[in-house]
């Protein structure tokens, strides 16, 4: 029998992607296979995902309640959150400035000619105001944000009770226990789920397989290969290259010790799902501190998006190229700006990076039917770019979590120092 989950992961995803394509190309004209396999499958793997975005939301709040308390004091959580906050932001910024460069350099979508479109059709909306966006971190109604997932408020109310519970030092000995006992329930109810990835993965990946359409992408190789292969080093390449520049962690050790979470995210497709392996890659396989994966894990889930800002940027490069309105010089400020605002505002959940580009499609004045080629080849993208995500949380948090001992070993060698003064 198979211990390992990664390896299980791992034959689930590719035998049920194996199994989907045979219905779709041999056994499509067959009700039962087309039809009843694949319903099943969609409700299987809809569950699964179901069961663990129904953990998401407590696990993020517990987590990062935790994380605070674990915090030696609330000096260290303002250093340590400018620090994980800082990260994320330059990790975005360099993505996009990374794939602005390939776009220019490739030209995706030049020479090609899809003015005939579909006619698809993407709703009006306006590009998210970054005031907006920092007002509404603060709920109204803290029932509504558990309920709805609203990831930024959750986070505010966490670090809000940790650091309140935190300030009165051992005068609630009680609450303390309680969240702790409250995370380790939560992680063995995230152990239990785990468990089922396996099948839950195979009937996501049966039934992407059973209705992706192979001849959409006829047209479109290049643009697919440019944002596959611009993800893919970014994933195998830059961020391990860049966790063993600033680690002891290196680059082949962190490949292995990721493993699981890649299989896990290319199957869900979300980031905010892959939120308890993420936590566990962090604090079981590389040894991060469970204050530094608390607090980290759920806000790259939301804002650090290195994969959505690849995706965004290449992709409306394409669309105006193909689309006989390439953009120009002057524009490309107002887009870089744009790119950012919705990377962030994009969401840990699949699909998110579609909604984003459509967004912009409307607003740069693109035409709507590139919508339809976008929107085509979503899924394919979206498994690989949520990998890219996730571990650039991992990637950010190992780098973040090592500054930080560094931090810690300075500070005890300062008071020996002292102390023999």
């Amino acid at each position: 029998m198979i211990k390992s989950l990664s390896t299980r992961i791992f034959i689930g995803l590719f035998s049920g992607l194996i199994f989907g394509s045979i219905i779709q190309y041999l056994l499509g004209d067959i009700g039962f296979f087309s039809g009843t396999i694949v319903e099943i499958s969609s409700g299987v793997g809809t569950m699964f995902v179901n069961m663990i975005m129904m953990l998401v939301v407590p696990l993020v709040f517990v987590s990062i309640v935790c994380g605070v308390l674990e915090l030696k004091d609330l000096k260290s959580f303002g250093r340590l959150g400018g620090k994980t906050f800082g990260f994320y932001i330059i990790n975005t910024l360099v993505a996009i400035f990374a794939a602005l460069a390939v776009a220019l350099l490739l030209e995706p979508g030049r020479g090609v000619d899809m003015s005939g479109g579909t006619g698809a059709v993407i709703t009006a909306t306006e590009l998210p105001n970054l005031v907006q966006l920092i007002v509404n971190i603060v709920p109204n109604n803290p029932v509504s944000a558990f309920t709805s997932g609203n990831m930024l408020q959750v986070i505010f109310m966490a670090l809000l009770v940790g650091g309140v519970i935190k300030s009165l030092g051992g005068a609630v000995p009680l609450l303390v226990q309680g969240f702790q006992e409250g995370n380790k329930l939560m992680m063995k109810l995230i152990t239990v789920v785990m468990q089922l990835a396996p099948f839950g993965v195979f009937a996501l990946m049966l039934k992407l397989g059973a209705t992706l359409e192979a001849e959409i992408f006829v047209s479109v190789l290049e643009y697919l290969f440019v944002i596959l292969g611009l993800l893919l080093a970014w994933i195998f390449i830059v961020y391990p290259i860049a966790v063993g520049a600033f680690t002891s962690v290196s680059a082949k050790e962190f490949r292995a010790k990721t493993r699981e979470q890649i299989l896990f995210s290319l199957s869900t497709a979300s980031s905010n799902a892959t939120i308890p392996v993420t936590m566990r890659t962090l604090t079981d396989k590389l040894g991060v501190k469970r204050a530094v994966a608390g607090f980290g894990v759920p806000l790259g889930a939301t804002m650090n998006m290195g994969g959505v800002s690849i995706y965004i940027t290449i992709a409306i490069f394409f669309v105006a190229n193909a689309f006989g309105a390439p953009i120009a010089m002057e524009q490309l400020p107002a887009l870089l700006f744009s790119i950012f605002l919705l990377s962030v505002g994009a969401g840990g959940v699949p699909g998110g990076g579609m909604v984003m580009i459509g967004v912009l499609i409307h607003q740069m004045g693109l035409p709507v039917e590139a919508f339809a080629i976008v929107a085509a080849l979503d899924r394919l993208i979206d498994m690989v770019l949520t990998s890219c995500n996730v571990v650039g949380d991992t990637a950010v948090l190992t780098i973040v979590d090592s500054t930080e001992k560094e931090h810690d070993e300075a500070a005890a060698e300062g008071a020996r120092v002292s102390a023999k003064a």
